[in-house]
């Protein structure tokens, strides 16, 4: 028994090996962890567009290189074309740009309980779409996954951060944009591989980049940035845009988005460790709570059977 790119469990199909899905998974979360932290340091001294224009520089050379290297079709069939502009449009310039900008304007906080929605958005995503059927366990898995992420959130003072309400919303339509990329990467994903589906719409991402090099370059302001800012760009194009995306569409063509998307709900924790393990803030009882409330709605969500939609039979 496996999984059709639509979710729908086929007879006769070679079941994912869920072991190795879900570890790229939890290192998929660790990397993205550090994105908040790396862009935060990157934007103390370059500006958002910046920082997004040489991110997808980065990534768009590696991406290139993978294609150029590794055996296989170098570019997609005529059929997929406008799935690959799509998705390249909404997980590159749109995704992205509005992610950056808001977060100049908002909190790292802010911006994590914004992206805990991203779970919700997809399984809602997948329903209308009619790719994956209402289960009550992952509903509950989802939304249990939620209130941990607030509970983590407010321990780490959500509830008296000031962030700008334009920024809230420039992350929030961000997310949208994230939603679309992971639902309908999907189907690309499954049938063409994630390397082949991941460099196709990050390629295409950095191109539509390009028009903005002679506004945004600003070549001295990069080489006279410390190497920590560098470092934080490097690693946002190499580790977040291609590591991280490839690991996301890999778990993509193996299992249903919804069961994907709950990973992103690990963040927070993630990225509330990682900050003190390198930021030296302290720890707290809600980081254990809200982390476990995390943990229970991500095993409700992945233990929630797939069930393939309604089959609608029409009259003759």
């Amino acid at each position: 028994m496996g999984a059709s790119p639509t979710g729908v469990v086929t007879p006769g199909a070679v079941a994912p090996p869920l072991g190795r899905v879900y570890s790229a998974l939890a290192l998929q979360v660790l990397i993205s962890a550090g994105t908040y932290l790396a862009a935060k340091r990157a934007m103390t001294e370059l500006s958002p567009f910046t920082v997004v224009l040489w991110r997808f520089l980065v990534c768009g050379v590696a991406f290139t290189l993978l294609l150029a290297l590794t055996p296989g079709p170098k570019l997609p069939p005529r059929s997929a074309w406008k799935r690959v502009a799509l998705l390249g449009l909404m997980g590159g310039p749109v995704n992205q740009t509005l992610f950056f900008s808001g977060l100049s304007r908002s909190t790292s906080a802010h911006a994590a309980l914004l992206y805990a929605l991203t779970p919700l958005g997809v399984y809602v995503a997948s329903l209308v779409l009619g790719r994956e059927r209402a289960s009550r366990r992952a509903t509950a898995g989802i939304l249990t996954a939620l209130v941990g992420v607030v509970v983590l959130l407010l321990g780490r003072g959500l509830a008296s951060a000031q962030g700008s309400v334009q920024g809230d919303l420039l992350i929030l339509m961000a997310v949208v944009a994230w939603v679309i990329y992971t639902t309908e990467g999907r189907p690309l994903a499954a049938e063409h591989g994630a390397l082949r589906a991941t460099a196709w719409t990050m390629t295409v991402a950095t191109a539509l980049q390009l028009p903005l090099i002679p506004f945004v370059l600003e070549p001295g302001q990069v080489w006279a940035a410390s190497f920590a800012a560098k470092a934080s760009i490097v690693y946002l194009g190499l580790m977040t845009s291609v590591v991280a995306y490839l690991l996301w569409y890999y778990a993509l063509s193996k299992v249903p988005a919804s069961k994907v998307a709950i990973f992103s709900n690990l963040q927070p924790a993630a990225t509330a460790l990682a900050a003190w393990a390198f930021l030296d803030e302290a720890l707290h009882w809600e980081l254990a709570l809200g982390g476990a409330l995390v943990l229970v709605g991500v095993r409700l969500t992945q233990a929630a059977p797939v069930k393939p939609p309604p089959v609608v039979v029409r009259a003759g």
